[in-house]
């Protein structure tokens, strides 16, 4: 074995990224803030964790990471199946004044001087610069409009999402985790050089072996408290376009009055993922599979569960109807969508109105789960899912899609 193709395989894995075309498509999305529970006690655990670190934000989310995104821990978090919020997870995010950091994120707050800026509020919005700039300069009831928008639709719908990972041996326990181990162990020597002999003698077993890896995963959503009173706070007290030692110490000593509010949780069913398409010398590949897939999983149900968190994607044609959406976000056959047309009042904020439904078609349904083309998986090479209208009046490209539930 080379090690050049070790190598390799391990940096086709680091430069998977979500569909290029998502990029192109301008509509307000909400904000993730994504954070692993690291079990440093169990089999996998810098595995997982490196697994995880490469995960992307999901594309249908803009991506609101801070720079802490793994909560070690040396045992199990107690009650974590249970569906209450769990107090170890919220003292870490409380402590950590993460509601406070996900504010300055959004105004691109310089932690030295204070200094803000409208930019992220902006881009996101999808805002006219020179407008925007112009009515908030003016103080006028429509820059006041604008801003209330903003906070509604944007800082309103920025979310935390606390995933709390575990390895589930399937086969033989402790002798299965151990083999597998032994295998990793293999290629770190490989990669220096060493026993590369032993790494060819061990992919047969890790072959074997691997087909038992799973993952749990139980995660916890929560979303950042942004009122109309905490905002005339911020903006009356502590936001400052130059810096401003007074707004800034403002700042510092109202962080802990910023809050996250907890919605819920949901867990993963713990399903073996298939490893098709992966390499016998790419084991974080594996990894990174088990545990991309139970996390979409995880969001799939936190959107049918709690509404606020459900997301919205645009028509890219309608003759056919078709969107960026697929099996990654639930869809199957028996999804319904409601067809969203938005609308912009005379004060400069956004309303959705529904004007119609629509259904996915059977057997025209993507398969865009994380590896599904080298899974040869059907429907992997789709590029987007087609529908058939249910219902409503005629449809424009750039027209937002919202899933429905049958609750």
């Amino acid at each position: 074995m080379k090690i050049r193709n070790i190598i390799l395989g391990l940096a086709a894995s680091m430069a998977m990224t979500i569909h290029a075309q998502e990029t192109d498509a301008n509509y307000r999305r909400s904000s993730i803030y994504s954070v692993l529970v690291n079990h440093t006690d169990q089999q996998f655990a810098s595995e997982i964790k490196e697994a995880f670190l490469q995960i992307p934000v999901p594309d249908k989310f803009n991506d609101h990471n801070l720079s802490v995104k793994v909560l070690n821990l040396d045992k199990k978090l107690s009650g974590a199946s249970s569906e209450k919020e769990n107090p170890l997870i919220t003292e870490f995010l409380n402590n950590n004044k993460v509601a406070s950091r996900l504010v300055g994120r959004w105004f691109n707050r310089d932690f030295f001087t204070g200094q803000c800026n409208m930019e992220l509020v902006k881009e996101r919005g999808l805002y006219n610069a020179t407008e925007f700039d112009k009515q908030l300069a003016s103080r006028s009831a429509r820059g006041i409009a604008m801003l209330q928008d903003a906070g509604e639709d944007l800082i309103g719908n920025t979310f935390v999402l606390v995933n709390d990972i575990r390895y589930v041996d399937k086969n033989q326990g402790a002798k299965t985790a151990s083999s597998i181990l032994k295998i990793f162990g293999s290629i770190a020597a490989a990669a220096t050089g060493s026993n590369i002999d032993d790494l060819t003698d061990n992919i047969g077993d890790m072959v074997e072996t691997i087909k038992g890896f799973k993952v749990k995963i139980n995660t916890f959503l929560y979303k950042l408290d942004w009122t109309d009173d905490i905002a005339t706070q911020f903006y009356q007290d502590q936001y400052g376009a130059v810096p401003d030692p007074t707004k800034k110490a403002n700042f510092d000593a109202a962080r802990g009055n910023y809050n996250l509010k907890y919605v819920g949780k949901v867990e993963s069913s713990g399903g073996t993922t298939s490893f098709l398409g992966i390499n016998e010398d790419q084991p974080v590949v594996m990894v990174r599979k088990a545990c991309q897939r139970a996390i979409d999983e995880n969001v799939v149900d936190l959107q049918r569960n709690y509404e606020e968190f459900r997301t919205k994607s645009p028509l890219v044609s309608v003759e056919p109807i078709t969107a960026f959406v697929g099996m990654k976000e639930g869809v199957t056959a028996k999804t319904k969508f409601e067809v969203l047309e938005v609308v912009e009042l005379e004060n400069g904020k956004h309303k959705y109105n529904r004007v119609g439904v629509i259904q996915p078609i059977e057997n025209l349904i993507w398969d865009n789960r994380f590896m599904a083309v080298e899974e040869g998986a059907q429907g992997a090479t789709l590029g987007y899912t087609t529908f058939r209208k249910v219902s409503g009046k005629e449809f424009s490209k750039g027209m937002l899609i919202r899933e429905m539930t049958n609750k």
